[in-house]
This record gives C-alpha cells, sequence and structure tokens, in this order.
C-alpha cells in the first residue's frame, strides 16, 4: 500500500510499505477512505516530538471502511463504515471504566519509556511517535485499528466523510476544552489558536453557554473563519497587546474562561518571553514554547478556568504558577477521551446543529501529502485543515 512515512523534521515522504495484518484477535483493518493532516502532526514534522523513527506512518484523523476483523471483534464487520478515534483504548481498564480513555492503561505497548518521561503513561496514540506505542498512523491506503472492538463507532451512510471525519480528534478535542473551561451561561471565553481545534472549540463553547467568545491568532485566515464560521470577535495578536486587549473588553475583570489551542509550538507575538522560547528550542535548550499558557494564565480573571488542548511535549520554562495559584485558576487538560465524545456529537451532526467540514480548505490525493504539510506549516494558500483522499 502507499503511506506517508516520517524521515526527520521537515522531511516526509509517500511510499510503498506492507499491507497491514491482523495481530490480535482483537483487531481490524480498514480501508482508508479520508484521513486529514491535524495541526498537532506538525509536532513532529518540526521535529518537537522525541521517539520517532525513520520510516513511521503518520496519521491520526482516520475513517474508512471494514476489510477485515479479529475473531474477538463483534460489534463490527466488513464493509462497516468507521471512524477511527485518534487514542487507543482497551475499554476495560481502571481509566477506561471512568470514561478516561486517553489515559488507557494497557493500549501503550512503550508504557515504560512514556513513564520515565511523565511519570506515567497515557494511552497508546495512532501514528504518534514510539513513546505513545509505535502504532502506524491512517495516512494510508490501510490501517490497522488495535482495540477495534471499543474504538471505532459505526457511521450512517447517508453523510459524507468530510461532515464525519474530525470525530476523529479535532471535533471532540474542541468540545472537551469547552467542557474541561467549565463555562457558565453568559461567560466571556477567549481562545487562543484559531486552527482546527480552535474553530472546534469556539462551536462548542457557544454550544456550553458562552455569552462573548474571543478569537486570538495572527493568521488572518483563521481569524476570517472564526469571526464568519464561528461568530468570534477577533483580536490578531500581531496588532495589540492580548493582555491589554483583553482586559478593555473586559471592563478589566479578564475573561471568564480561556483555552489554550496553541500548545508546544506558540509564536513569540512580539513579546520578550516568546523570543527566548523561541531561542531555547532551536537551541535545544528547551522542548516547548509555553509564550500562550503564561498569556492565558496572566489574563485570566480571579476565580477563572483554563483548558488546555493544545498539545505540549516535554517541559516549559518560567510558567507563572504563582499568578495561577494566586489568583485562584483552575486548570483542566488533557488529551481528548474521544471515545466518550463521538457518540454525542455524530448526534449533533446527523440534527443539523454543526458541520464540520467548515474548516476544511484543502482535499488532495495522498500522494500529495509531502507538499500538503509544507503548504500547511508555512500556512500558504490560506491552508486551515487539509483532507487526504488514498
Amino acid at each position: 500500500m502507499r503511506a506517508l512515512r516520517w524521515y526527520g523534521t521537515g522531511d516526509v515522504r509517500v511510499e510503498t510499505v506492507p499491507d497491514p495484518i491482523i495481530e490480535d484477535n482483537r483487531d481490524a483493518v480498514i480501508r482508508i477512505t479520508s484521513t486529514a493532516i491535524c495541526g498537532s502532526d506538525l509536532h513532529l514534522y518540526n521535529g518537537f516530538m522525541p521517539t520517532m523513527e525513520e520510516g513511521d506512518v503518520l496519521g491520526h484523523e482516520n475513517m474508512g471502511e471494514v476489510v477485515e476483523v479479529g475473531s474477538e471483534v463483534k460489534n463490527l464487520k466488513v464493509g462497516d463504515r468507521v471512524v477511527v478515534p485518534f487514542n487507543i483504548a482497551c475499554g476495560e481498564c481502571f481509566f477506561c471504566n471512568k470514561q478516561m480513555y486517553s489515559l488507557c492503561d494497557r493500549s501503550n505497548p512503550n508504557a515504560e519509556m512514556a513513564a520515565k518521561a511523565m511519570g506515567h503513561s497515557p494511552s497508546g496514540m495512532l501514528g504518534y511517535s514510539h513513546m505513545l506505542g509505535g502504532y502506524s498512523g491512517g495516512q494510508a491506503e490501510y490501517l490497522r485499528v488495535p482495540f477495534a472492538d471499543v474504538g471505532p463507532l459505526k457511521l450512517p451512510t447517508d453523510l459524507p466523510d468530510e461532515k464525519l471525519l474530525f470525530l476523529s480528534d479535532i471535533f471532540p478535542t474542541g468540545y472537551m476544552a469547552a467542557e474541561n473551561a467549565q463555562i457558565e451561561d453568559g461567560d466571556t471565553v477567549a481562545i487562543w489558536g484559531c486552527g482546527p481545534v480552535g474553530q472546534f472549540a469556539i462551536k462548542s463553547a457557544w454550544m456550553l453557554g458562552a455569552g462573548r467568545v474571543i478569537a486570538i491568532d495572527n493568521v488572518i485566515e483563521r481569524l476570517t473563519m472564526a469571526a464568519n464560521q464561528g461568530g468570534a470577535e477577533t483580536i490578531n495578536f500581531d496588532d495589540v497587546d492580548i493582555y491589554e486587549a483583553l482586559m478593555e473588553m473586559t471592563e478589566g475583570r479578564g475573561p471568564d474562561r480561556c483555552i489554550d489551542a496553541v500548545g508546544c509550538e506558540a509564536h513569540a507575538g512580539g513579546t520578550l518571553d516568546g523570543t527566548i522560547d523561541a531561542i531555547k528550542t532551536t537551541a535545544f535548550l528547551a522542548t516547548d514554547r509555553p509564550h500562550v499558557l503564561r498569556q492565558a494564565i496572566m489574563s485570566c480573571r480571579k476565580g477563572g478556568n483554563l483548558s488546555i488542548p493544545g498539545v505540549y511535549v516535554g517541559f516549559g520554562d518560567k510558567i507563572p504558577i504563582g499568578a495561577a495559584m494566586n489568583k485562584g485558576l483552575t486548570i483542566k487538560q488533557g488529551q481528548t477521551h474521544t471515545h466518550k465524545y463521538m457518540p454525542l456529537l455524530l448526534e449533533k451532526i446527523q440534527s443539523g446543529e454543526i458541520d464540520p467540514s467548515f474548516v476544511i480548505t484543502h482535499e488532495i490525493p495522498l500522494d500529495d501529502a509531502p507538499h500538503a504539510y509544507e503548504t500547511f506549516q508555512k500556512r500558504e494558500e490560506g491552508c486551515i485543515k487539509v483532507v487526504l483522499k488514498p
């Protein structure tokens, strides 16, 4: 089959690799009909995620048609149309029983490696480093799905892939981010980052009762989408000091809820701390650029909530924990418990409450994926979300 493989920073290639096979009785193999490039894939592309190996197959936003099932998979049959959660969960451990699927204790065969870096291992992930399992991803023609009796969600046949694909990751991620912010009716919600997760966080904030949503970015196409599709007020961080702008917009109080949908590759935004972050990561003296996290902590109102769906991979310098503590902030974060949210959000799609395809700007053949990664990374051609068609 053809698959997109990682060879180092800025180097991905579509090559022919062996087709996946059933390796465990709880596996399934699906033929990919649509897959997508996620903003967190850029952390791999840009070399921020450790334990990648040459030839790894990328891709964790996947859907398709079941072509083979293991003997213990009773909920799926050949021909079923499914969307696959990006994280892998056994459905039986302590955390899965609490619907904390991204913390599954049994799905990462390299848990010891992750525990050395994090204290404990999160769940395995498709196409996202050997620390998180070394699983091949779905930017390919076929995908092996572990624990297929738990993860994949069967889909209706009357809706196109483009409306359903993002149940695999970014729609649940944006929704859980808004839920973690514990939005109350009428709250002002500030969201840093208007990439796809930020766009879904905007939509989800309204669903959960926000009174105002303020979106922060410097990419004009993203800000335009946040305003036109999301109904958000927008701030371009190239034009103003974000803290001062948010104080002015909230009469000095600060936003009630803040969401960091950026993560470890935040841009400096003309600030001293952001510039130092960039220098340190370039010199391999730090793993993350937490400029947005600092800004959100400083901007959030006293007693407010900070939600962090943006991916961080290691250690961030100079996090203002004193400000967070003394302001009484509640901070909730984590990889998405995708399995929990997929059925709920499918209902919202079927009812017409939301059409997730609004984020798609590029739909291209899989063989063009290397160019698409470069375009997405450089934010060229108005690129916000790329869907790949094997």
